[in-house]
């Protein structure tokens, strides 16, 4: 018995990234191996349990640390995501946390108190006020609230006076000294707290009473881009019923969520869940590959209202109360919204004030609901594609069998219509040879009688059929009267050929105009009919 040859199925190697908070750790491992290996990688580069660790970023459905990672069927690259919900962050030495603050940013809302305006300013924790930075000044994160206005005083001369233009006296709400130091800085021209007034102005997210939406989102996201740089969700440009088309109206495999980003320039979360939240890799990278995302501007009044109504038209006077109500220090807003058969459901709004692993997880739970629809949508679209390719497939067949037999049915009608033609041919043809047989039969001379003076010849003349008839024609008569008596019976001469017995000839080739007795056809003869080929 020849021996079998086994071959044994090479290892293929698994890419992952992974990702967790501002690190990225990359694995590679054989696709035999489990997703608790990827763990224990992941403990000893992270140093956090495995236990701790909620592994995410997985295509398919439910996945554990015993799962083999063949059976994902996963690509060659891959990107996946720790989440540690139950760690509180990271804890750091007194330096650490020096340059963590000196990297962070600030944000200063500053009320002006003789033009009754307020300014919300972005600063990095390395920005200074009289040569102390904002990171050890006791200013609180992410936001604080300051005052500034002109310094009284009970004396003053002229120059005083005027110098006292240039002097501005700023009160914080920290309840630490360490601000108290910096209550004077220098104004000039315009200039305060060191900040040019055109600084203080930002550009607006969008244009207010935007007629067209789409002109609308090119300006939010350049606005956006110049203020929090171009690592950011990618926006979809165009209506909120165009979004809507592009996320939910396609095959259902081709199927998206929708986020809708609500910003507000007036809230104290808004710099940090942009810059933090929105910002971040893993949130944009998880909007990308999952999520349409549409933006809109809350902050001017007309563009709000316009928001509310078109809120109102696609999702019901309930979100939209929902929203309305909202403070606007509950901004920014964050809506995901799933497309159904009979209307688009909100399965969640998110405020401004979470995480970037609370807004992972919560997208994460959004999607495993629309995952689970669409795994149904999938279903029976797939049933109803079947079911439309059989009836495609019947009614096929039966134009194909409708085809066939209107086919047969024409062919039928051809053969019976040229089956018609050619017996009216037929019928033609006899009536055309009758009329010349009886024309050739009355144009015979009279048969002369046996007791004829006159020299007489007997014909007799054998058919095809093996019938015979017999005619006397006088010796004198011409062979063409042979030809047309002969013809008279049916037996056109173009047709048949006469042939003699005694020597065999064929009469039919011998001169019509000869008589009977030159041609030797006296006094008597024997002659058969033999139809010409």
């Amino acid at each position: 018995v020849p021996s079998r040859q086994i071959v044994e199925r090479q290892p293929r190697m698994l890419d992952f990234r992974v990702e967790y908070r501002d690190r990225n750790v990359d694995v590679v491992l054989e696709d035999s191996s489990t997703v608790g290996d990827i763990k224990h990688i992941l403990e000893n580069e992270l140093q956090i349990p495995a236990s701790k660790m909620l592994l995410k970023g997985w295509k398919t459905g439910d996945v554990d640390d015993s799962t083999v990672l063949k059976t994902l069927h996963l690509p060659k690259n891959n990107s996946l995501y720790v989440l540690t919900p139950d760690l509180p962050p990271p804890s750091s030495s007194h330096s650490g946390a020096l340059q963590e603050s000196l990297n962070q940013n600030f944000m200063l809302i500053i009320t002006h108190r003789e033009v009754q305006r307020e300014y919300n300013l972005n600063f990095s924790g390395s920005s200074t006020i009289q040569e102390m930075t904002l990171a050890v000044s006791g200013v609180n994160f992410p936001c604080h609230r300051l005052t500034v206005g002109r310094r009284s005083s009970p004396v003053q001369t002229r120059e005083q006076s005027e110098e006292q233009c240039t002097d501005v006296h700023m009160v914080s709400d920290s309840d630490g000294d360490d601000f108290e130091d910096a209550t004077e800085f220098g104004v000039d021209d315009g200039e305060m707290f060191g900040v040019a007034s055109s600084a203080l102005r930002k550009s607006p997210m969008m244009p207010e009473n935007a007629e067209n939406e789409g002109d609308a989102l090119l300006q939010f996201t350049a606005e956006f881009s110049s203020r929090y740089g171009d690592c950011h969700p990618v926006y979809f440009i165009g209506s909120l019923e165009a979004a809507f088309q592009e996320a939910f109206y396609g095959k259902a495999r081709d199927r998206k969520l929708l986020a809708i980003y609500l910003h507000h320039d007036e809230s104290v979360l808004t710099n940090v869940f942009c810059s933090q939240m929105l910002c971040a890799e893993s949130i944009v990278s998880y909007l990308s590959q999952n999520f349409i995302t549409w933006a809109w501007d809350m902050t001017k009044e007309a563009n709000r209202a316009r928001f509310l109504t078109m809120c109102t038209r696609h999702f019901g006077s309930v979100v939209a109360q929902t929203i309305r109500t909202q403070k606007t220090d509950q901004f920014p807003l964050f809506l995901i919204i799933m497309g159904k058969r009979s209307s688009n459901e909100v399965l969640n709004v998110i405020q401004g004030n979470t995480t970037v692993d609370e807004l992972m997880m919560r997208l994460m739970a959004a999607m495993e609901i629309f995952s689970a629809q669409q795994q149904e949508d999938i279903k029976d679209e797939d049933e109803r594609e079947a079911r439309e390719n059989v009836k495609r497939e019947q009614d096929e067949a039966y134009r194909i069998s409708l085809e066939a037999d209107r086919a047969k049915r024409e062919a039928q009608e051809r053969e019976m219509a040229e089956q018609f033609r050619l017996e009216q041919i037929r019928k033609e043809q006899e009536e055309e040879r009758e009329a010349i047989r009886l024309s050739l039969e009355q144009s015979l001379p009279p048969e002369p009688k046996e007791e004829s003076t006159e020299s007489v010849s007997k014909l007799r003349i054998r058919t095809p059929s093996g019938e015979f008839f017999e005619r006397r024609f006088l010796a004198s008569s011409k062979l063409q009267v042979v030809f047309d008596f002969v013809a008279s019976k049916g037996y056109p001469w173009e047709e048949f050929k006469l042939l003699g017995t005694f020597p065999r000839r064929d009469v039919t080739q011998l001169d019509p105009n000869k008589s009977l007795q030159e041609v030797k056809l006296y006094p008597q003869e024997t002659l058969f009919l033999e139809a010409k080929e």
